[in-house]
């Protein structure tokens, strides 16, 4: 695997366990509800067994006031510190490119970005026995079965309840950035025929050692187990757009910054348990911090493209869960790449 940001190639494997202290970082593994298991990945690929995923369940945020900008000039300064929880969508731009849909309801031939082949000796999961129907947003008894599908992919949601809420919405747009397909977290004809065909558990590139991996490319966040994916979450990192902005605890500050979300090899090395909390950038959920200022956090926005200051967002609820099954300890490795 190609060194991240550049540099000395090394295997990742050998990278974890040189700098990470994965065994002391690692959880215990987590129980998964529905018709399949943890998927083995390698750096190329993955398929899935059998296992059971465990009910879910989440807390909704609020969403925090925005602090009036100040009359009066203020000094400035260069930051590299927490996201803000609501943002305005960038330009045309800044959205990743998809693949249009086609106009028939089979899976299309190919996708924006290259699909990771299947690890041979990995048993498949198989398509369901009876093809799932295109929801679009609505509940009901075929969006219980949506959900349970996107559950036994590992796309994480809080639930096979026939609601279609935050994170059923969530789960389906994760699942077509995984696939290169059109982002819009409504089932639609093709989003529903590939949930019905594809065969194999989503899976990361992390083939090694317990990770969170942070894939900016397809947007999506992986928490690896031991070697295998255990859950699959919709992200938005770092715009990467120089921003200007008030310093939301003292308005007499200006932050400027790139909002990058740094490429490479980091640990979680600072984490704030309860609620939320006030960043020079605006108030940001449960944080879990991996590199300066930069964290994992809970937001009432994650939309499918990158809006951050430089933060991965998840939404509330994935968050509670997080901390709630102690899936990301500190000194855990968070490896961020594109």
């Amino acid at each position: 695997m190609p060194a991240a940001d550049g540099g000395t190639s090394v295997t990742f494997a050998r990278v974890v366990h040189l700098k990470m202290r994965v065994c002391r970082a690692a959880p215990a593994r987590v129980p998964l509800l529905g018709a399949c298991a943890l998927a083995v990945v390698t750096l190329s690929a993955t398929a899935c067994s059998a296992s059971t995923r465990p009910s879910i369940d989440g807390a909704a945020g609020f969403r925090p006031a925005a602090a009036a900008p100040p009359t009066t000039s203020a000094p400035r300064r260069t930051t590299t510190t927490t996201d803000v929880t609501t943002t305005t969508a960038p330009s045309s731009t800044a959205a990743p490119t998809t693949t249009a849909a086609p106009t028939t309801t089979a899976p299309p031939t190919t996708t924006t970005l290259a699909p990771l082949p299947p690890s041979p000796g990995i048993e498949p999961i198989g398509a369901v026995p009876v093809a799932l129907a295109a929801v679009g947003s609505s509940s009901g008894a075929e969006t219980a079965r949506v959900q349970q599908r996107l559950l036994d992919l590992g796309f994480w949601l809080e639930g096979a309840d026939g609601q279609f809420g935050l994170t059923t919405g969530q789960a389906v747009m994760a699942f077509q950035k995984y696939l290169g397909l059109e982002s819009s977290g409504s089932v639609d004809d093709v989003t529903a025929a590939y949930l019905s065909a594809l065969d194999l558990q989503a899976h990361g590139r992390a083939d090694a050692g317990t990770i969170i991996e942070v894939d900016k490319a397809r947007q999506l966040l992986f928490m690896v187990v031991d070697g295998r994916t255990q859950w699959v979450f919709n992200v938005s990192t770092g715009s990467e757009i120089p921003y200007t902005e008030f310093n939301q605890k003292d308005p007499t500050v200006i932050e400027e910054g790139s909002s990058i979300t740094p490429n490479g090899l980091h640990e979680v090395n600072r984490e704030r348990p309860q609620g939320w909390w006030e960043g020079d950038l605006g108030r940001i959920y449960r944080p879990k911090y991996f590199v300066g200022g930069v964290a994992v956090h809970g937001s009432n926005s994650v939309p499918n493209y990158p809006a951050s200051h430089g933060c991965v967002r998840v939404t509330v609820q994935a968050m509670d869960f997080i901390w709630d099954r102690g899936l990301m300890p500190m000194v855990i490795p968070v490896w961020v790449h594109q």
